[in-house]
């Protein structure tokens, strides 16, 4: 373990000089980089086990701007200075941070159901994403997985990309007056659009845009720094954005029972196993509205790291582009996209360096140990599978951009089962991972047919961890029409 901290720290230290130069105050990066915090036991350990250190960090906040600021390079910090198993002060409260594959995998595999996923969310967004499937544990999950899966069928994949391959095509033509966008923000509208259109069957307009920045306003609140309803800030605002999409889910949700659409929407309102099990109307709303947040939320974060990435690593988009212009005119398939192999490659790359879900939060309900440290129960826990992606145990030359990691020689991912976690694992792993995968590749495709885009040689990208990880500035780009 301690040359592996070695090789990161020298990775961290590298990774820190090249963040953007956005001035902070200066007291703020000298904290980060040099001051310490007293190093404290979060709680007594039993005989036989060690106490989980850590620091509380600044007075209330701890470090919750810390992260905010630095996201990936802090985690990994924090790994390189306390280990796998560490605590910090958060939000006003000690969470418990765990981190690298094997206490990744502890807490995920959660063989002795200490860990729970609704009792972590909770704390962040279940006010704003009650009872989504993230939120559900154990045997209610489960069942709710079940019956879900029914609208995730390789048939129904098939059917959703047929919905959203016109959306995305005229989407993306639509970009070519503008030479130089913030690409994530057109990024961004397109997925909602494609979510509005697959997931409820609606066209765009004033009531999509509505239903759009409810979804944005409830994403926010999660993260809010102050949490209650202070007028005017983030935590009101989700609270409202939930009102919205509740009102608009179960005002529609009567004529999507009746119908066979080939939306999400009418999918989860029909979805039936084969022993019978449907859906609520409450359910269906509840998850309407967590599926709606996960697919667009994500989708946007892979896209604009893949446009990054391609754009920082010309060759690599032109590999991609030879691979989509010989699919031709027809709009792709399944099985066309899975053909991309490059595409494929610079994909996996990309969510390895910014994985769109950094962490994943979990309550103990018991008393548990992980890796021989103790953790009482009541605890709130962090599972951070992105420093994963960096530990030199499992990775060549972490820090690099390098896709062929990826190919069937390398295999990279696979020198732990928890070495490579873009969609999280366990029970929990992300039961739209494959609807994602082919929505980024299928929007990139049309992307690498219409255009070329670069940015400047001296830039590079800086993420905000504010809710997830996003480009501060919108990461402007150059857009020449092919």
């Amino acid at each position: 373990m301690t040359s592996a901290l070695e090789k990161v720290t020298g990775a961290v230290r590298q990774r820190v000089s090249s963040l953007t130069s956005v001035p902070l105050p200066r007291s703020v990066d000298e904290r980060w980089l040099g001051a310490t915090w007293p190093v404290r036991e979060l709680a007594p350990a039993p005989p036989g086990l060690k106490p989980v250190l850590g620091d509380d960090g600044a007075p209330v906040l701890g470090h919750t701007l810390d992260f905010m600021r630095f996201g990936t390079d802090f985690t990994l910090k924090r790994y390189e200075t306390y280990g796998p198993v560490s605590w910090m002060g958060v939000f006003g409260r000690r969470m418990v941070v765990l981190s690298g594959p094997e206490a990744t995998q502890i807490a995920l595999v959660n063989k002795d159901k200490a860990f729970s996923s609704q009792d972590g969310w909770k704390f962040f967004i279940e006010r704003f994403f009650d009872r989504g499937l993230m939120l559900l544990d154990f045997g209610e999950h489960h069942l709710h997985r079940r019956i879900m899966q029914t609208a995730f069928t390789r048939d129904r994949l098939a059917g959703y990309l047929g919905q959203m391959g016109p959306t995305l095509r005229e989407g993306v033509a639509a970009w070519s007056d503008r030479a130089n966008p913030r690409i994530y923000w057109s990024l961004k509208q397109l997925t909602l659009d494609v979510a509005t259109r697959v997931f409820m069957g609606m066209r765009s307009g004033d009531d999509a845009d509505a239903i759009n920045r409810a979804f944005v306003k409830a994403v926010r609140a999660g993260t809010a720094v102050i949490r209650f309803p202070m007028p005017g800030g983030r935590w009101a605002a989700g609270l409202q954005g939930r009102k919205v999409l509740e009102s608009y889910f179960r005002a529609n949700l009567p004529s999507k029972r009746l119908s066979d659409g080939e939306d999400l929407f009418s999918a989860l309102c029909s979805a039936t196993t084969d022993d019978g099990e449907r859906f609520t109307d409450t359910d269906v709303v509840n998850h309407m509205i967590f599926l709606m947040m996960a697919a667009h939320e994500t989708a946007t974060i892979a896209a604009t790291s893949v446009v990054y990435n391609l754009a920082k690593n010309p060759e690599w988009q032109e590999r991609a582009r030879q691979e989509s212009l010989a699919l031709g005119d027809e709009m792709p398939d399944i099985d066309a996209l899975e053909s991309l192999t490059a595409l494929d490659l610079v994909l996996k790359e990309s969510l390895r360096l910014n994985a769109p879900s950094p962490s994943s939060a979990r309550m103990t309900v018991k008393d548990t140990e992980v890796l021989g440290h103790f953790i009482p129960e009541g605890t709130l826990v962090n599972v951070t599978p992105t420093v994963n992606h960096f530990v030199p145990e499992c990775w060549t030359d972490p820090m690099r951009f390098d896709p062929e990691r990826f190919n069937e020689q390398r295999r990279e991912d696979k020198s732990h089962r928890y070495a490579w976690l873009p969609f999280g694992g366990g029970a929990h792993k992300c039961i739209g991972l494959h609807f994602a995968t082919f929505e980024v590749k299928a929007l990139l495709h049309e992307m690498l047919r219409a255009y070329r885009w670069t940015v400047p040689p001296v830039y590079k990208a800086r993420w905000d961890y504010t809710s997830l990880p996003i480009p501060a500035d919108g990461m402007p780009i150059r857009l020449e029409r092919r």
